[in-house]
């Protein structure tokens, strides 16, 4: 369910030799490490690229917005931007083509304006699959709990379903019929009997391997816990997808307990990395990127 690496078709264009514009649409975004990123392995690639974080909460925009956002940043030159909460799904009737992985998930992260078309590719699925590899090997995952079902959710489950080779996954989301259509679609793709919705979360935590964090909650913008802390217990491993703060404080209460835990770094520096490839038609150093990742935290 990987994108694939851009073809000649969807390589993007430019504002002129050596430059790129690029951003990142979401809300509660101003911590991201996003643009560091890909500003520093620009930079490391001899590019200029500048990387924009446009917030809609800090800059005072509705969600409403949106369509017009995309035609001003497609307007200005922009190579491409990435998509976050809440957008990954809402920004679908606004593209013009979604690449495989894009449609099979049903969620994107990460646009491409390419020859005046909006090109919707989706990079968390890998990002998430080798972060999750790389933090918890050989977890045991027979039965996996996924909190939220929204387009970060949808690309979590699958990479759990397809590639880490999760048993049973059991969703849970506090939108009924968000769960409910995630959980018929990946039931279509993977077979009867591989996912189920739970109704309770902390219920379903007792019958859990690992736990999965997909919601928004623990972001610096939504703080909090997803999943009460009593629901927790030391055998349980934990994945977060959340890197701003890195440390959300479910991670912070798994790690307490002894859970065998993974923050959103991973994941960030994956689908930054296929991003930048789709942004910039160069294949980026991801342990450079990884770096850079960790130096932020030292600025």
């Amino acid at each position: 369910m990987t994108d694939p690496t851009p073809t000649k078709r969807h390589q993007p264009l430019g504002i002129g030799a050596g430059r790129v514009l690029a951003g990142l649409l979401g809300r509660g975004i101003t911590e991201s490490r996003t643009p560091w990123m890909h500003e520093q392995e620009a930079d490391a690639q001899g590019l200029r690229m500048v990387y924009s974080l446009l917030d809609f909460s800090d800059r005072g925009w509705s969600d409403g917005d949106l369509a017009q956002v995309l035609d001003a940043v497609q307007r200005v030159g922009f190579a491409g931007v990435n998509v976050t909460f809440p957008f990954k799904q809402a920004v679908l009737p606004l593209l013009d083509e979604l690449s495989p992985g894009a449609a099979a998930i049903g969620a994107v992260n990460t646009i491409a304006f390419v020859g005046g078309r909006r090109i919707g590719h989706n990079t968390d699925v890998s990002g998430f699959a080798g972060g999750f590899a790389e933090g918890l090997p050989g977890v045991a995952m027979d039965r996996v709990l996924q909190l939220g079902c929204g387009g970060a959710g949808s690309a979590t489950a699958h990479a759990l379903l397809s590639t880490l080779g999760a048993g049973q996954l059991a969703l849970f989301d506090t939108d009924a019929a968000r769960v409910a259509t995630l959980a018929e679609q990946l039931t279509a793709i993977y077979g009867e009997g591989r996912v189920t919705v739970a109704g309770d979360a902390a219920e379903a935590a007792t019958q859990a391997d690992g736990i999965v964090n997909a919601t928004p909650i623990g972001m610096a913008k939504f703080p909090g816990l997803p999943l009460p802390v009593e629901a927790l217990r030391p055998g349980h491993w934990l994945a977060e997808i959340i890197y701003f703060p890195l440390e959300t404080e479910l991670l912070k209460a798994a790690r307490a307990l002894g859970c065998r835990t993974v923050s959103g770094q991973g994941m960030a520096v994956g689908q930054a990395a296929d991003a930048f490839s789709i942004f910039t038609g160069q294949a980026p150093d991801r342990a450079r990127m990884a770096a850079s990742f960790a130096a932020f935290a030292q600025q």
